[in-house]
């Protein structure tokens, strides 16, 4: 019990219920019809720091690591912005009645970092980036908290194949060729979102947002193609960039040891 760290998981907790607190105030003028962007903003705002009062407490109750070096979490940011950069201005929206989807590239550099950092942070680079990047455009911002936790959890699933089976960043105990471990690493990512986004999105826009069935039914199909687009384009574009990376990397000693 030493090892917990209790500042952090305090901390989360108050997040936790902070978050809460500020998503139910707010859920009654933020999913009404004609919703105003200062009601949808506090709204997202109070379930996506809840989320990250989840996050917390989860990291403050789990023993304790090594300290993270300060290249890892400038790299991180890096591939938040990268992420960021990726969905704001790589992006295609297919408009859904008063819903959107959109083909982008923010989930290239979610499992590119997830490859390179771990799972922990290229799912916050995720999270951060295209979070911040649903919050700037108003036709996403009520999306933007189930945008944090998928991309967390595309992070997490990459890095648990990538490095908990294929030993992806250690020579000596990888069993298969370089390149198979990557692309496989990619795809059980991108097929966790290819599922997880469209149903999850399904639940989230009925059962919290208080959308018809009808209307989340056809907002599912929708991005079940957009999601599927997108991950075939970040499985290609990601092993290709990690196999031109991985090398320059590690001669000069900054690939890390996941």
């Amino acid at each position: 019990m030493k090892n917990r760290n209790w500042t952090v998981t305090g901390v989360g907790a108050v997040a936790l219920i902070g978050g809460v607190c500020l998503a139910v105030i707010y859920q009654g003028a933020a999913v009404a019809a004609g919703a105003e962007l200062s009601s949808m903003l506090p709204f997202a705002a109070g379930l996506i720091l809840a989320l990250v009062g989840v996050v917390m407490v989860f990291s403050g109750l789990a023993p304790a690591h090594k300290k993270t070096s300060v290249h890892t979490m400038a790299m991180g940011a890096l591939f938040a912005a990268l992420c960021y950069v990726g969905f704001q201005y790589f992006r295609i929206d297919i408009p859904v009645g008063d819903s959107s989807t959109a083909f982008h590239l923010g989930n290239v550099f979610c499992v590119l970092a997830a490859l390179l950092l771990g799972g922990v942070w290229g799912g916050m680079a995720g999270s951060v980036g295209m979070t911040i990047a649903d919050l700037m455009i108003p036709v996403y911002v009520i999306s933007a908290p189930k945008t944090f936790l998928l991309k967390l959890g595309i992070g997490l699933v990459t890095s648990l194949v990538a490095h908990g089976v294929f030993k992806l960043s250690r020579d000596k105990e990888r069993k298969i060729p370089l390149v198979w471990a990557t692309a496989l690493s990619c795809t059980a990512g991108m097929a966790f979102n290819v599922v997880a986004d469209p149903v999850v999105g399904y639940f989230y826009k009925m059962y919290i947002l208080g959308v018809p069935q009808s209307a989340a039914q056809v907002w599912m199909n929708f991005n079940f193609l957009t999601t599927g687009v997108n991950a075939v384009v970040a499985i290609v574009v990601s092993t290709v960039l990690y196999l031109a990376l991985r090398p320059a990397l590690k001669r000069a000693n900054l690939l890390p040891q996941v």
